[in-house]
């Protein structure tokens, strides 16, 4: 019978994949989803070629250039869950949140469901979504947390302060943190008792996700 088992790339091949895979985590890191195969191959300094045959999806190269940092993400909403109390869990999540999408577009769109389809990180994704309601539920039991605010409204307040961090200006790179410790203090069960108006499911957000950021099928 044959040998079936895969053989491995030559040194060069190698080489160019990996170079690739950093490339896209810069590239999309800097850019978002909406950044394209072509503008990874250039990074790179590789030909658009080298990239399809390594990569043939844009799916496939986001898959092996960022499924460690969403894994790492998730990671990061667990530790919250062992924080003293409900609200420090929330806080810490909300930071750490913030600072990674802030510092990295290609992790933002992802986590938040933007232009990548995926099957994996759809299943990291559906990961995220009750581990934030844990974290909600924990502060809420606490009293912590003002009673109106839902898991639905964290990935919305989570978008509006990584799109101060990208569109802010290179002159405040850390001016997302302002707004993000007012959103904090709002959040806090004796910050404020206005009417919020109707709760965001989680449909909702979705919605909300594909009219911000980019979606639709993945470009070259």
């Amino acid at each position: 019978m044959p040998d079936a088992t895969p053989r491995p790339l030559r040194r060069d091949a190698e080489l160019n994949r990996r170079r690739i895979i950093e490339a896209a985590r810069e590239v999309f890191g800097a850019r978002g989803l909406s950044a394209t195969l072509d503008d990874v191959a250039a990074h790179a300094g590789v030909g658009v070629g080298t990239v399809y045959r390594r990569f043939p999806t844009k799916e496939e190269l986001l898959e092996a250039a960022f499924e460690e940092r969403l894994e790492e993400h998730v990671r990061q909403i667990e530790a919250a869950l062992r924080a003293p109390t409900g609200w420090d869990g929330l806080v810490c999540f909300l930071r750490v949140a913030a600072e990674t999408h802030a510092a990295d577009q290609g992790v933002r769109d992802i986590a938040f469901g933007a232009g990548a389809s995926a099957g994996r990180f759809e299943r990291i994704r559906d990961r995220i979504f009750p581990l934030v309601q844990e974290v909600v539920g924990r502060a809420h039991t606490e009293g912590s947390l003002r009673s109106d605010v839902t898991a639905g409204d964290i990935p919305v307040l989570l978008m509006m302060v990584s799109e101060v961090a990208h569109r802010g200006g290179s002159d405040r790179p850390g001016l997302f943190a302002r707004y993000l410790q007012l959103l904090i203090d709002g959040l806090r069960s004796d910050g404020g008792n206005g009417d919020l108006g109707p709760a965001l499911g989680r449909a909702d957000v979705e919605r909300l996700v594909q009219e911000w950021l980019p979606s639709g099928p993945p470009r070259r």
